[in-house]
């Protein structure tokens, strides 16, 4: 399919139509791995799009033009597996819908799984992917022989154009899709969160219980740091902000750059959500709250005495 040494799929994310962020982390990390080649599954991907993998180093744009079968896990996984027949590796953005179809796509192709993961790399000849486990408790490296298939967390690596990039030369793919039991009979997509994703985001300001219910000050410095808004089970169980908020081991896991925990106490649950971050930031009136243990920088106070101040630093700074 490719004459390219040691080719390295990555399966491209949409977002509204567009090549999605975390699509590009993973194309730099596979350009540390060998050489990137994208996976299109569904319409017939635009010049722009084409134009961006390969800015950011994909060699080929491989497309299953299946159109609304990729709605289906187990014929997308068809598609990936028609397209990934020569490659080493799978990279994914690991994602619910995604953790789905890579299962799939495993049982049929004997690839060894690994999701959630925070980094990958060849040791040994075999691929050796990193990540937290047990709420953040344990770091593990998990080696794979032979195919191996790789859901990435967004953030866990900086997207970076290549440096020679390169014109990524479309690939028709052929698939034979697999008869299936179920049929799609509707489709009403939900209404997403207004702003950057929070499995996504570079910022994440949650609040909990601490917050009473009244997210504005949360929600203010959020959009300040182009970051998004987070949430306690705690918070979400009260209904003062919907689930989709929720960080945490049954909501989202989030690995933002910077973490800000405002009113949140800690607890397991929650830690296993945020733990990964790259720095964190508690705001808390309780100097015992356990989440106190693992910030890089903690305020006891009321976050709605430290949160204006800080939303007023930031501007003040930004306006120097």
């Amino acid at each position: 399919m490719s004459t390219a040494d040691n080719p390295i799929a990555v399966l491209v994310e949409l977002r509204d139509g567009a090549v999605a962020r975390p699509t590009l982390e993973a194309l730099t990390l596979a350009r540390s791995l060998g050489t990137p080649v994208a996976v299109w599954l569904g319409t017939e991907p635009d010049a722009d799009a084409v134009a961006q993998l390969g800015e950011f180093g994909a060699a080929e744009v491989r497309v299953a033009a299946i159109g609304a079968e990729a709605r289906y896990p187990a014929k997308a996984g068809a598609a990936i597996a028609a397209a990934t027949e020569d490659a080493s590796l799978l990279l994914v953005v690991s994602t619910f819908l995604n953790k789905e179809i890579v299962t799939r796509l495993a049982v049929t192709t004997g690839a060894g799984v690994v999701v959630d993961a925070a980094g990958v790399e060849f040791v040994d000849g075999e691929v050796e992917a990193f990540q937290t486990v047990f709420a953040a408790t344990w770091n593990v490296r998990t080696r794979i022989a032979g195919k191996a298939i790789v859901g990435v967390r967004p953030n866990t690596t900086t997207a970076s154009a290549a440096e020679a990039p390169g014109a990524a030369s479309i690939v028709p793919i052929s698939v034979q899709l697999p008869a299936t039991r179920e049929t799609v009979t509707a489709v009403e997509p939900v209404a997403q969160i207004e702003g950057v994703p929070l499995a996504e985001a570079p910022v994440v300001v949650s609040g909990g219980r601490g917050t009473g219910g009244d997210y504005a000050l949360v929600t203010e410095l959020a959009e300040l740091l182009g970051g998004a808004v987070g949430a306690s089970r705690d918070a979400t169980d009260e209904g003062w902000i919907s689930h989709e908020h929720m960080v945490g081991q049954t909501g989202t896991t989030v690995t933002p750059a910077l973490y800000v925990a405002c009113g949140i106490s800690g607890a397991v649950h929650h830690r296993g959500g945020m733990q990964a971050s790259g720095t964190i930031v508690a705001i808390n009136m309780d100097p015992d709250a356990p989440i106190f243990e693992i910030c890089d920088f903690g305020v006891v106070g009321s976050l709605f005495d430290v949160l204006p101040q800080a939303i007023e630093a930031v501007k003040a700074h930004r306006g120097a």
